[in-house]
């Protein structure tokens, strides 16, 4: 491992897997899961539109769908080709999700040659920035989803200090069960959940935070980081990328728009994990996040 990844993270796992005394991934929360906050608006019978949004090479999203489909949305398979034809217009969506995978194979790096397609036709350009300036909008990116989305930071509003996402410090790609703490940010995703720490899926290889300035990085709003033991992650595998500061997802200013590298689409229901506190409920604590932006939307 030595020869083949980055030396420094391979002394790091191997010294991790001999201490016997490692805390593990230990879940806390501060709500109860059980609680079903969106079902009083579920109830009214109305269904807010979100657009699971994909390009070529991305693959989650039909279990991005079915979160969104659980809290109360009405899901729209939404492929940027079908909004370069105007078959959909942001303009008729509530919510938008930028969904995890490999967008053109992760040959462009990083999403950003999503982000290029969107950045590059002014029609496509004002239509996403518009939904962004809207008041009543909601916007999730994840893995993939979020490197697009973070190259799209100079439309996205209270989103200047985002970072872009970079090659993992281990120089390899990394799919492994971490363990985040939701902080207390804006997120309207996260909304009632900081101070939980929850395990999630990871699958990425380019999710290191890089800021353009220390200033930036300073000021950026943190919705997530990696912990290990009820601290912040700053050695692999527990950080698994390299990121500063565990960083493991941001927020805009106004909590409107969040973006997060690893998965909590995969691990929807507590039967997801290998292992998971005999008092969870069926639905696992993450599905709390999509429940949220229901709720918001009234």
């Amino acid at each position: 491992q030595r020869l083949r990844d980055n030396p420094d993270g391979a002394d790091s796992e191997r010294e991790s897997a001999r201490r016997f005394d490692a805390p593990g991934l230990q879940p806390k929360l501060t709500f109860d899961p059980a609680e079903d906050i969106a079902a009083p608006y579920i109830a009214k019978g109305a269904r807010p539109k979100v657009a699971i949004l994909r390009e070529q090479g991305v693959n989650s999203q039909v279990e991005t769908a079915v979160a969104f489909d659980r809290a109360g949305f009405d899901a729209f398979d939404v492929h940027m080709s079908d909004l370069v034809a105007g078959r959909f217009d942001l303009k008729d969506f509530n919510a938008l999700v930028a969904c995890g995978g490999f967008s053109y194979g992760d040959v462009l790096g990083a999403g950003r040659g999503w982000a290029t397609s969107i950045l590059e036709r002014n029609a496509l350009r004002e239509m996403f920035a518009a939904f962004f300036g809207r008041h009543d909008t909601l916007s999730l990116g994840i893995c993939n989803g979020c490197q697009m989305m973070a190259q799209l930071r100079a439309i996205i509003p209270g989103a200047g200090h985002w970072p872009t996402f970079q090659r993992n410090a281990s120089e390899q790609y990394e799919a492994r069960l971490a363990l985040l703490e939701i902080g207390d940010s804006p997120s309207l995703f996260l909304r009632g959940m900081a101070g939980s720490r929850i395990p999630v899926a990871v699958a990425h290889g380019e999710g290191r935070a890089v800021f353009e300035n220390g200033i930036d990085q300073s000021a950026v709003d943190i919705a997530l980081r990696y912990v290990e033991g009820g601290r912040v992650a700053d050695t692999y595998p527990a950080n698994p990328n390299g990121s500063p500061d565990g960083i493991a997802g941001v927020t805009s200013r106004d909590g409107r728009a969040t973006i997060l590298m690893p998965h909590p689409e995969r691990t929807l229901r507590t039967a997801n994990f290998s292992w998971a506190p005999r008092d969870w409920p069926e639905d696992s604590p993450w599905l709390r996040m999509f429940r949220n932006a229901r709720a918001w939307l009234g």
